[in-house]
């Protein structure tokens, strides 16, 4: 299970981006996208203020890929740090489910002890079953009993963590020796009507416990009535038929065992060496014979010696394919790749070998799905870090463009627009503050004059330097009248210029400061571009160097995950062997058993013939 950063589906605010991102990737069931960009947003200082939610969430995610000692050594290094009480508390169960995993349940309940308050939304139901499963290793059923009654009769436990405590209380009362009390709940969750697929398998389960229970305890009707209700279809439906007939044996009719039986019987070719089903090819006979149809007991069991022998000749061939290597290989070809690093998606298609159907039970059990999906984990590394390979000579052929970028154009730049240029800008600027100065200083409004302005000043100095050169002409009136006029039209323009002096004043003060800024803009571009004229090289070679040492990385883990995979391989087969092989005991002794019925029936009969006694064999 991956921590979850607050009980599903209850709003929260996400005060940092990348952990919202984070967050997106895990609800998308992209766990290891989420744990990694997770850990490269920690390492940056990203997450703020969630940085011990985040801690949970990464030690969970560790914990759900099996990194047991990495993730307690999260949660101990939270603890330590004195995260607030609801972090410490998530971290001490979390911590106690990574002890457990590894076998160390005396220090997962200390870890559970430490627990100050209940635990959010459904951990903590999840809680009070690791308590009860811990309970339980040490044999304290009737601790285990207290633990789940009080989960059974909790109004907030969710209904799946109900059914799971009742059926878990059920085993653990009739362990402790309070076997009715024990039995009643067993037979509460084999009547309980069930949602889905997990619900129905559970519900057989409990039905077919309470059966063997009850037939154990010499109560065959109770049982029969129990073993009634699994599924024909179901995972525990072989068992339930045994149980069945072993029911009506108890009752002394073997006519009923007989349908449940011949039933099972008939499952050889799906049920593979099925331990129920090879118990019932012996059992079928035995209760021929209790029928006294000695006949066709003597043939059933002799059918089910020439079957064993038949089911050890596949075992043999199955074990030589295993170890080809046909199992592992096939399995990998024919079910999906994993979408995601520790993706459940399962084995949904047997592979193409011979009696493969012997395998049906295998890859039911726990250590060989385990197994199976570190494999496909393995082989999900190596592919994302063969990407990761491809990527990073991408990245070698991007910074040699870079670079090559740089030698050309960071050149033809500061020759276009170089510090030389921006040198004379900035005395040219100087000369022009100076001159506002002075202008400003002496009210110099003419200074101001724009280009009509300036061509009427010299209209008017061109009108004066005719007249003073035309001192003593003998139209006296017309030159004095020329002199007023001028007089006039000058002191029109300079009350003109006098009146606009101000706001030309400060439109010049304006556009000397935009080009203050854009100098310095301009200086700053050039000061970067310099800049990078001097460092880049060095950035490049810093890049080169990080990018060989990542390919240099990539490389020297390829061959450790392809040393891990066949090793893994070797012991998905190891695995595969060992439980063909236990079948393989299991052939050998029923064999033994029906050639010991075969003998006894032939003892039965000839001692019929010597005493003449009727019936000795149909």
């Amino acid at each position: 299970m991956v921590a979850q950063p607050r009980e599903p589906g209850a709003p929260q605010a996400v005060g940092a981006p990348h952990y919202g991102d984070t967050l997106f990737n895990l609800y998308q069931d992209k766990t290891f996208s989420a744990l990694t960009g997770l850990m490269v947003s920690q390492h940056f200082g990203r997450i703020a203020p969630h940085d011990d939610e985040a801690e949970v969430l990464r030690g969970g995610m560790l914990l759900a890929y099996g990194l047991h000692d990495e993730a307690a050594a999260v949660f101990a290094q939270l603890i330590e740090n004195n995260a607030s009480p609801a972090v410490r508390d998530r971290a001490w169960y979390f911590l106690a489910q990574a002890r457990h995993q590894r076998g160390l349940n005396a220090v997962a309940e200390q870890a559970l002890a430490r627990i100050e308050a209940p635990l959010p939304g459904a951990l903590q139901d999840e809680r009070r079953l690791l308590q009860a499963q811990l309970l339980m290793a040490r044999d304290d059923h009737a601790g285990a009993a207290a633990v789940l009654e009080a989960l059974q009769a909790d109004p907030q436990a969710t209904p799946h963590a109900g059914l799971y405590a009742r059926y878990n209380l059920g085993v653990a009362l009739v362990k402790s020796g309070q076997a009715d009390k024990g039995l009643a709940l067993l037979d509460a969750v084999g009547r309980t009507p069930a949602a889905n697929e997990e619900q129905r398998s559970l519900r057989d389960r409990a039905n077919v416990a309470l059966g063997f229970a009850t037939l154990a305890g010499k109560q065959p009707r109770e049982a029969r009535s129990a073993l009634q209700r699994v599924r024909l279809t179901g995972p525990s439906s072989n068992k339930a038929l045994l149980g069945f007939g072993w029911a009506a044996a108890e009752l002394k009719d073997p006519q009923l065992a007989l349908a449940p039986w011949t039933e099972l019987a008939g499952r050889g070719s799906a049920g593979g060496a099925d331990a129920s089903v090879l118990e019932a090819r012996i059992a079928l006979p035995f209760a021929m014979a209790e029928l006294r149809a000695y006949g066709s007991a003597l043939k059933g069991y002799e059918q089910a010696v020439a079957g064993f022998e038949r089911e050890r000749l596949a075992l043999v061939e199955s074990i030589a394919a295993i170890r080809a290597g046909v199992l592992v290989q096939g399995l990998l070809a024919d079910n999906a790749a994993a979408a995601d690093l520790g993706a459940a998606t399962g084995i949904r298609t047997l592979p193409a070998m011979p009696h493969a159907a012997h395998l049906a039970p295998l890859f039911a059990g726990h250590a060989f799905q385990a197994a199976f999906r570190n494999l496909r984990d393995l082989n999900f590394l190596d592919a994302n870090l063969a990407r990761w390979q491809d990527s990073l000579g991408v990245y070698t052929e991007m910074l040699d463009n870079r670079r090559r970028a740089f030698a050309v154009k960071l050149p033809a730049a500061r020759a276009h627009g170089g510090a030389a240029e921006i040198a004379a800008l900035a005395r040219r600027r100087d000369a022009l503050a100076a001159e506002l100065a002075r202008v400003m200083a002496d009210g110099d409004a003419a200074a101001f004059a724009d280009e009509r302005e300036r061509g009427l000043l010299q209209r008017l100095a061109h009108g004066r330097a005719t007249i003073a050169a035309s001192d003593g002409a003998p139209d006296v009136l017309l030159a004095a009248d020329t002199t007023e006029r001028l007089r006039r039209a000058a002191g029109a323009l300079t009350w003109q210029l006098a009146l606009a002096f101000s706001e030309r004043g400060w439109q010049a003060t304006k556009a000397l400061r935009a080009s203050d800024n854009a100098l310095a803009h301009a200086q700053a571009q050039d000061s970067a571009l310099a800049r990078a004229q001097r460092d880049e090289p060095a950035r490049h070679a810093a890049f080169a160097e990080r990018i060989a040492a990542l390919a240099a990385r990539v490389a020297a883990l390829r061959p450790g995950i392809t040393l891990a995979a066949s090793a893994v391989q070797a012991q998905l087969q190891d695995i595969a062997v060992a439980e063909l092989e236990s079948q393989q005991e299991r052939l050998a002794q029923y064999a033994a058993q029906a050639r010991l019925a075969i003998a006894q029936i032939h003892d039965q009969a000839q001692f019929a013939q010597r005493t003449g006694a009727p019936g000795a064999a149909r």
